[in-house]
């Protein structure tokens, strides 16, 4: 992954930031292989009952706008 790609990502997930600080989670990118994307949600999103649907509506999502290139985001913290 290029380092213009690695900054769009992390641009990706400081845009998500707000929404899961705001109920006392965060997000870290971990790494990127090829196309995919490992992440660790952090703090109250750990034990949230709607972590998937927000690692695939929000995070996944929200990443592939700004890589259209990666096709999977993995939680590592599962």
């Amino acid at each position: 992954m290029n380092k213009d790609n690695l900054q769009k990502i992390e641009s990706a997930l400081e845009e998500l930031r707000p929404f899961l600080r705001k109920d006392g989670g965060d997000i870290e990118l971990v790494n990127v292989e090829g196309s995919t994307v490992y992440v660790r949600l952090l703090g109250n999103c750990v034990g949230c009952p709607v972590n998937q649907m927000t690692l695939r509506a929000g995070v996944e999502t929200t990443i592939k706008q700004h890589v259209p290139e990666i096709t999977e985001v993995i939680n590592l913290s599962d």
